[in-house]
């Protein structure tokens, strides 16, 4: 893991295991989770995506390197060619239409997190941006890989199964670990103690945002 990230995490401990840990994720593993909870979640895991391609597309206008604009380039092919099509496909497996996709009205959580990412990235700079969407791409494999680990996971029968699996895949891996990565081009020893601060603020917000998501889906709201 980024030696960046490593400190991230560990300065924002208690949020973290609070998001990777919530109800909502756990609900999941059991298979105990309503059904219109995840749908509800899914329609705005939709509109959620389309801000982070919008993102992406900031990551690009902030880099400074051909390599960093490569990166932002891909993120944003990756979401826009691939997996909105793959969400779509998924959602009309749950019996939501493409049609209902587009009708969503965004929800204040989803408004909330999206928007304080694309915040972040139009105040700071790329690695401002990187971090404010840390805890969304690293967090979700971190998520797969905990209730992998639990006693408590229900496979046999799971309708949610096939997310978990997905989440858990060496594919989304290579995801979040290209991510981790990214941060890895800012040595940990050269950040000043306020910019590490400013950082670690902005990471444990995005990851109080990312539990608000998961409540959003539990409460519908």
């Amino acid at each position: 893991m980024s030696e960046l990230l490593s400190h991230l995490i560990d300065a924002n401990k208690r949020d973290w295991e609070s998001y990777i840990h919530h109800e909502f994720v756990r609900k999941i593993g059991d298979g105990t989770l309503p059904r219109e909870c995840f749908e509800h979640y899914l329609k705005q895991d939709y509109v959620f995506l389309i801000h982070f391609a919008r993102a992406f597309g900031l990551a690009a206008f902030k880099s400074k390197t051909v390599a960093e604009l490569k990166q932002a380039k891909d993120s944003l092919s990756g979401i826009v060619d691939i997996e909105l099509g793959l969400h779509i496909q998924y959602c009309k497996s749950w019996g939501i239409s493409e049609s209902e996709l587009f009708a969503t009205v965004e929800s204040t959580a989803n408004m909330a997190y999206t928007r304080y990412v694309l915040e972040r990235g139009m105040a700071g700079d790329l690695l401002d941006l990187n971090v404010a969407l840390a805890p969304c791409i690293v967090g979700y494999a971190h998520v797969a890989n905990w209730l992998s680990k639990q006693s408590f996971l229900i496979e046999e029968n799971n309708p949610y199964l096939d997310w978990i699996n997905m989440y858990a895949s060496q594919d989304y891996l290579s995801v979040a670990n290209a991510h981790a990565a990214a941060l890895d081009n800012t040595n940990l020893a050269s950040i000043d103690r306020k910019r590490l601060t400013e950082l670690s603020n902005s990471f444990g917000a995005a990851t109080r945002l990312e539990i608000d998501f998961w409540e959003m889906g539990l409460k519908q709201s």
